[in-house]
């Protein structure tokens, strides 16, 4: 059996899975869930895999994921919800199944990632085409939704805040990936047209979230263009950052309704006004709620499974007028994981998001750069992990980067026995 024996099957598995991952997390719930599964495969089909399966136990980041989930089984301990903490137990498996397939499965190849990378991109940036001609369609209706501060979502129903981080994504990761020297031209020519399509979509569609991250990455950038001494290309992109968003607004009727619709939102809660139908308004009063259930239980939390219910007893207390379906919970990640796991759960969580940059390998790579930065941007205005498309869209990239980026460095190094 040549194939199995040459590592080609396990290798084939771990890009099958990386391709599921990436149509899952465009069009299908189902591919997404499966992916793992077809990873998991991927490790079982490596000849060597009882050679090399102490280098799961000794890469760092895969390491920090299982401890998230480590965290959550052992939260059962103190939990009230049994039946929401195994779901949430159940659900948060790929922390460990997806980090092992990316240590022990046989390594893609280059161009394979280039192909997964790509998928990526393109997939994206023509779901975006597809939805920005949905919106042309009906362009009236669109801005008077956003007008009350709705969203629309991608054309294949993913949520907005998700679908604009991973446009986001798409342009750095675009105009990364044409730079790579196995690109041929038809392919860079293509990634460039995604990143602008990207851009293009993100304004015209105001993907609040999506543009925070846009513009995130894009400040980073010039902050790292001024540190090496890039003046005149780092002042030109500043002048070009400050002019982007003030086009935008007096171009797309959308970006003015979106900023407009913002600051009224903003505004009803700074009056103490009715805020049932304002996003905006909700999450922050939602992150008084949490504050408060925080001073109480700041060491261990209540428990990842028990946030929620807290929240709403809490709500009895001070409910801001808001009716029961406008209760929200937490809507920034690093808030949700002080309410849900105290200082320890936070602590584990900032390990698994931040630890990497303190690997030069990792600082130097700026796919893992982007990563990192566009998803802790976007988990100061949503708790990513509480829906699974967030979980699975940061634990592919996680295991794609960093888990992979940390193995590959362990595979330069003799293997103890």
């Amino acid at each position: 059996m040549p194939y199995y024996y040459s590592g080609r099957l396990s290798q084939h598995l771990l890009w099958l899975a990386c391709a599921a991952g990436v149509a899952g997390l465009l069009a299908s719930r189902a591919l997404v869930a499966l992916a793992p599964l077809v990873g998991v495969c991927a490790v079982l089909a490596n000849p060597n895999l009882r050679r090399e399966g102490p280098r799961y136990f000794r890469n760092g980041a895969a390491m920090r994921a299982a401890a998230l989930f480590v965290f959550l089984v052992i939260s059962g301990l103190y939990t009230s919800e049994w039946a929401t903490w195994r779901h949430e137990v159940f659900r948060s498996l790929p922390w460990l199944g997806v980090p092992l397939a990316f240590t022990l499965a046989v390594p893609l190849s280059g161009r394979q990632r280039l192909a997964v990378g790509s998928l990526f991109v393109l997939g994206t940036a023509a779901v975006g085409l597809a939805t920005l001609a949905q919106y042309l369609l009906d362009p009236a209706s669109a801005n008077a939704a956003i007008r009350i501060g709705q969203n629309m979502q991608s054309i294949t129903r993913v949520f907005h805040i998700y679908f604009g981080v991973m446009l986001a994504l798409s342009f750095f990761w675009g105009l990364l990936l044409r730079r790579h020297m196995a690109v041929p031209p038809w392919l860079r020519g293509a990634l460039l047209g995604a990143a602008a399509a990207a851009v293009l979509t993100l304004h015209v569609l105001a993907y609040r979230t999506g543009l925070l991250v846009l513009y995130a990455g894009l400040l980073a950038y010039v902050g790292w263009l001024l540190t090496q001494k890039r003046l005149l290309w780092g002042l030109g992109m500043l002048a070009l950052l400050a002019l982007g968003p003030v086009l935008a607004y007096h171009t797309l009727e959308s970006v003015q309704h979106r900023v407009d619709s913002t600051l009224w939102d903003l505004h009803q809660y700074k009056m103490g006004q009715d805020i049932n139908n304002y996003s905006l308004s909700k999450r922050l009063a939602a992150a008084e709620t949490a504050y408060v259930i925080i001073r109480q239980h700041w060491l261990l939390g209540v428990g990842p499974a028990d946030a929620h219910a807290i929240m709403r007893e809490q709500y009895d207390w001070r409910d801001f007028g808001l009716r029961d379906s406008s209760q929200a919970d937490v809507h920034n990640q690093y808030l949700n994981a002080l309410l849900g796991g105290g200082l320890i759960g936070l602590g584990l969580w900032l390990a698994v998001l931040f630890w990497p940059l303190t690997r030069r390998w990792a600082r130097r790579n700026p796919y893992v750069c982007f990563f990192i930065l566009i998803q802790a941007t976007a988990m100061l205005v949503t708790d990513t992990l509480s829906l699974q498309i967030g979980l699975n869209m940061f634990v592919f990239g996680y295991g794609f980067l960093v888990v992979a980026g940390e193995a590959d460095e362990q595979r330069k190094l003799p293997l103890r026995q």
